[in-house]
């Protein structure tokens, strides 16, 4: 399998598995760009951080869900079969996974799902 190359917002994570790694969104904001002073200071009020760590929590749970369909469709697949399961069971649990997340995807079968993993 090719290894695709890393993103402005992708790092590569060591994996528990011996020469793996694991791609994860890091940042989706551009470099000088700040969230929302509003949202800033309500987290910040609501949960006791500092203002920068408000921010840092921020701009990780955007980047999380600013992932594209495709990558988290391959990084959900590889995390999934780390943990034993099997294509039929990894495919329906992603399928329904893209559902529930905030901004749903549009829906995609499991031959879609299929083909963005193995191309």
């Amino acid at each position: 399998m090719t290894e695709q190359p890393l993103t402005a917002v992708q790092t590569r994570h060591p994996c528990p598995i011996p020469g793996k790694f694991v791609r994860l969104a890091s940042r989706m904001l551009q470099d000088g760009d700040m969230p929302d002073a509003d949202l800033v200071s309500r987290i910040a009020a609501s949960t006791g951080l500092r203002p920068s760590e408000a921010a840092r929590v921020i701009d990780d749970v955007v980047a999380f869900y600013a992932e594209p369909t495709e990558d988290f469709v391959r990084r959900r697949h590889d995390e999934l079969q780390m943990c034993g399961l099997k294509n039929p069971a990894i495919f329906a649990r992603i399928s329904t996974e893209l559902a529930d997340r905030v901004v749903a995807a549009p829906e995609l079968s499991l031959r879609q799902l299929r083909r963005i993993v193995y191309g």
